[in-house]
């Protein structure tokens, strides 16, 4: 406090020097940081302020999310272009998802320790800087170590956001901004994949990143004006030894699932990396129980409103992300489409999500977290079968609706779950609490997509190639299913005053 209270007697000395005679160069420094002070002034006691924090982070969110998933339709462009294969270039697409493993619960946890706002803003000035370097890549080794360090810089920033708009906004309001969070963030990389296609085609996979840049650095700018400052925790470690571990344990999972289909389940390196997770996890336990300040308060774990929410995202992230990517396998090879009409048709599962999330949220404040995480989860059971039940002869309408089922499904549970794990651990955890969250939110997309792309390939022989994709749409809603069940046992937590939104100050309604 008293560096604090230094730091602005100068500051306020500097704006005072501004009237003394001679001291011209003095107020050329000064004027800038009067106007700025003055303009955050009246951004902080603007009665719109939650929801301008709320722009400003889901901004940064987007600018760095949406290229997550760009290059996953455009590899063979790419590897023409950089004079490698296909096969070499899918680390463009693993490494991020193993980067997440190792950094996002250091990151949420450091923002936690040292401040969210400065977390996101190094993560999001970074991501600008890799994005320059991934347009500029002129090898494959190049655009993967530029890709991997970019998702390391978005791992940072993706919790940080999350807990400086739950700690803006009222117990009772999280919810409805973790819809419009779990809107842009599962929404951005899905448009990734579903415009990056055309985009690469008519453009160059190169210019996308070019013209990233400068909207991550325009985030930047307006986060640094706009979003709240977070105290530093003094007297307080990074459990660096807990954060390794975890980091091990997770990315050997995320690698073990990974690589199976494409080495083999009894490859020698899949087969360690399941073996390396679990113990490399039951160590990570060991260590949390008995260092004095841990990365992770297991107790935290087994808490049903903590525990229940990561499961059913988890679970529900499982069967929504792997029918995602076999889907348009299905449209392709069953029905003969091309690219267009696919992503035509994929386009009704992120539109869903994003009329769903924000929907959903204001729904949680009449309904409840429980309800909506068990009727979310339970659409997105039912698209599976849905999905389960096309053949040759099916119609461009049940594939859409089985779809908009799904986007519907996660959209009406994911900001329900968020917001109930933010109510339940303390304020000063919301960063680590957040990470952890979307640390098993990966393992479950991974697993997903991964297991449910083996079992169709491993049905096709015995069942045909449409019982072999039934069979992998069972096998998610079937996951699924488990996050009904643990969707059930969420507690409700947040506050609607006897049943009226409205009687929550007015100030903080979107609408208003």
């Amino acid at each position: 406090m008293a560096g604090e209270g230094q730091e602005r007697e100068r500051e306020h000395d500097e704006l005072v020097s501004i009237h003394a005679p001679g001291a011209d160069e003095v107020s050329i420094l000064a004027w800038p940081l009067l106007l700025r002070r003055r303009f955050v002034e009246r951004v902080e006691r603007s009665s719109k302020y939650p929801w301008l924090v709320l722009v400003a982070a889901l901004y940064g969110l987007f600018a760095t999310g949406f290229t997550i998933t760009i290059l996953a339709v455009s590899l063979p462009t790419i590897a023409d272009d950089l004079g490698s294969s296909t096969t070499t270039l899918t680390w463009v697409i693993t490494g991020p998802l193993l980067a997440f493993g190792v950094v996002g619960p250091a990151a949420g946890k450091a923002g936690d320790l040292f401040g969210q706002k400065r977390i996101y803003l190094a993560g999001l000035f970074l991501s600008g800087v890799l994005a320059i370097g991934i347009a500029l890549s002129w090898n494959a080794s190049s655009l993967i170590a530029f890709r991997v360090l970019a998702a390391a810089a978005g791992a940072a920033s993706g919790p940080a956001s999350m807990a400086m708009i739950n700690a803006v906004f009222p117990r009772e309001r999280r919810v409805q901004a973790m819809g419009y969070w779990s809107m842009v963030g599962a929404g951005a990389p899905v448009l990734g994949v579903v415009a990056g296609g055309p985009i690469v085609e008519a453009l160059s996979w190169r210019l996308i990143f070019f013209m990233q840049a400068p909207l991550v650095f325009f985030g930047v700018a307006l986060s640094a004006l706009i979003l709240p400052e977070t105290q530093r925790k003094r007297g307080i470690r990074l459990d660096v030894l807990g954060a390794a571990l975890l980091a091990v344990g997770v990315t050997s999972l995320l690698l073990a699932l990974n690589r199976g289909p494409v080495l083999g389940w009894d490859h020698p390196v899949v087969l360690g990396g399941f073996v390396l997770a679990p113990l490399t996890l039951a160590v990570f336990w060991w260590w949390e129980r008995r260092v004095p300040q841990p990365l992770v308060r297991l107790d935290y774990l087994r808490r049903r409103n903590v525990a229940a929410p990561v499961a059913t995202q988890t679970f529900t992230n499982f069967a929504y992300m792997g029918g995602f990517i076999i889907t348009p396998l299905l449209l392709a090879e069953v029905f003969h489409y091309g690219p267009s009409r696919v992503g035509l048709l994929s386009i009704a599962r992120p539109l869903t999500f994003a009329v769903a999330a924000p929907l959903g949220g204001r729904l949680a404040l009449k309904a409840g977290e429980r309800t909506m995480g068990v009727v979310g989860a339970t659409a997105v059971v039912l698209s599976m079968v849905g999905l389960a039940q096309i053949t040759r002869s099916s119609s461009d309408l049940i594939v859409i609706g089985a779809l908009a089922l799904s986007g519907i499904g996660l959209g009406v549970s994911s900001p329900s779950m968020a917001a109930t794990i933010a109510n339940d651990v303390d304020q000063g955890d919301l960063g680590i609490a957040g990470a952890v969250q979307q640390m098993m939110t990966q393992v479950g997309v991974v697993a997903g997509i991964q297991l449910m792309q083996t079992l169709q390939v491993a049905m096709e022989d015995s069942r045909g190639l449409v019982g072999s994709y039934q069979a992998a749409y069972y096998l998610g809603a079937a996951v699924c299913c488990l996050g009904v069940l643990a969707a059930a046992f969420v507690r409700r937590s947040a506050r609607d005053d006897g049943g009226d939104a409205a009687a929550v100050d007015p100030a903080l309604d979107l609408a208003s």
